[in-house]
C-alpha cells in the first residue's frame, strides 16, 4: 500500500514538474528545435546565403578538420584560454565568496559591488577594458606598473605573445557572477559541522578542507560546468578589441565561426564549425560530469 501511494506521489509530483517547464518545452521545440536541425542539414552544404544551397556531404567536416589552419588556430586559443581561465575564475570567485560571507555590517553593499561587473553589457565592458590596456603609457595598466613598479609600457593588445594573457586577465572581471552562486553554497552549510569540528581540533584549513569544499561541492561542480561552455563562447571582447589578431593570436573559435558564416559568406562551413563546438563542448561536459562521482558529494547521498 506504501509503494502504490508512494508511485501515485511521483506521478503527480512529475506532472507538476511538466507543467511548470512547459513554457519553456512549448519554446524549445517550436522555436529552436527546428533552428538547431535546419543548422545541421545545412552544415552538409555549401551555401552563402544569397545562391541556393548546394548538398556537399560532409566535404565542410573533413575540410575543418584536416585543411583549416585557421580552425586549429582558433581551437588552439580557445583550449589555452580556456585551461587559465576556468580555474582561475573558480579560485578567485570562490575565495571572493568566503570574503563577503564574513558576518560584517555593509556586506550587502560589498556583494552588489562586486556583483555588477557580470551583469554589465559585453560591448560596453570590452570598451572600458580596451582604454585600461591601452599599450600606450596613457593606459590605465601600464600608467600604473610604470609609476610603481618602473615597467616599461607593455603591448597589451598589440602583441602575440601579450594578447592571451590580457583576455585572461579581462575573464576574472566577471567572477561576481560565480561568487553569488558560491555565496548562496557557503550559506546552506550546516553551523553544526563546523562546531563539530572545532569541537574535534580542527583548524581553519582543515573545516575549509573537510567541511566547507565537500559541502559546496555542488556548487563547485556547477560554476565549472557553466565556466568551461562560457569560455569556449567568448566573442564580444574578442570582436570589438582585437578582431581576431594580432597575427590570430585572439582568434577565438566563436569569432572566427562569425567571420565564416558573415564575413565569408560560408553559412554552411560556419554551420559545421558550430556542430563540431558543440561536439566538443558535450564531450567536455560529460567528462566533468562522470568525474563528478569522485569529488561531487549531496547531502541526501551523505544521509544515507
Amino acid at each position: 500500500m506504501a509503494k502504490k501511494h508512494k508511485s501515485t506521489l511521483q506521478r503527480k509530483e512529475a506532472i507538476e514538474g511538466f507543467l511548470c517547464i512547459s513554457p519553456w518545452l512549448f519554446g524549445f521545440v517550436f522555436l529552436t528545435l527546428g533552428a538547431v536541425l535546419f543548422s545541421f542539414i545545412m552544415s552538409l552544404t555549401k551555401w552563402d546565403m544569397i545562391n541556393p544551397a548546394k548538398f556537399v556531404g560532409f566535404s565542410n567536416y573533413s575540410t575543418i578538420m584536416f585543411d583549416d589552419d585557421r580552425f586549429r588556430q582558433s581551437l588552439k586559443v580557445t583550449a589555452i584560454y580556456a585551461g587559465f581561465s576556468v580555474p582561475l575564475g573558480l579560485v578567485f570567485s570562490l575565495a571572493l565568496a568566503m570574503l563577503l560571507n564574513l558576518n560584517v555590517k555593509g556586506m550587502q553593499w560589498f556583494r552588489s559591488i562586486f556583483y555588477i561587473p557580470a551583469i554589465l553589457p559585453g560591448a560596453a565592458v570590452a570598451m572600458v577594458w580596451q582604454m585600461v590596456l591601452r599599450p600606450q603609457p596613457s593606459g590605465i595598466f601600464n600608467a600604473i606598473l610604470g609609476k610603481l613598479f618602473h615597467i616599461q609600457p607593455i603591448p597589451w593588445l598589440t602583441s602575440p605573445d601579450w594578447v592571451l594573457n590580457s583576455f585572461i586577465i579581462m575573464s576574472l572581471w566577471g567572477v561576481g557572477g560565480g561568487m553569488i552562486i558560491y555565496l548562496a553554497g557557503l550559506q546552506g552549510v550546516p553551523t553544526q559541522l563546523y562546531e563539530a569540528a572545532e569541537i574535534d581540533g580542527a583548524g581553519s584549513w582543515q573545516k575549509f578542507r573537510n567541511v566547507t569544499l565537500p559541502m559546496i561541492s555542488p556548487t563547485l561542480f556547477f560554476n565549472l560546468i557553466m565556466g568551461i561552455i562560457g569560455s569556449f563562447q567568448v566573442f564580444t571582447s574578442s570582436f570589438i578589441m582585437t578582431q581576431g589578431g594580432p597575427a590570430n593570436a585572439s582568434l577565438f573559435y566563436v569569432l572566427y565561426l562569425y567571420q565564416k558564416a558573415f564575413k565569408y559568406l560560408q553559412m554552411g562551413y560556419a554551420c559545421a564549425l558550430a556542430w563540431i563546438l558543440f561536439a566538443i563542448i558535450l564531450a567536455l561536459t560529460l567528462f566533468v560530469m562522470t568525474s563528478s562521482r569522485r569529488w561531487v558529494y549531496y547531502e541526501a547521498e551523505l544521509k544515507r
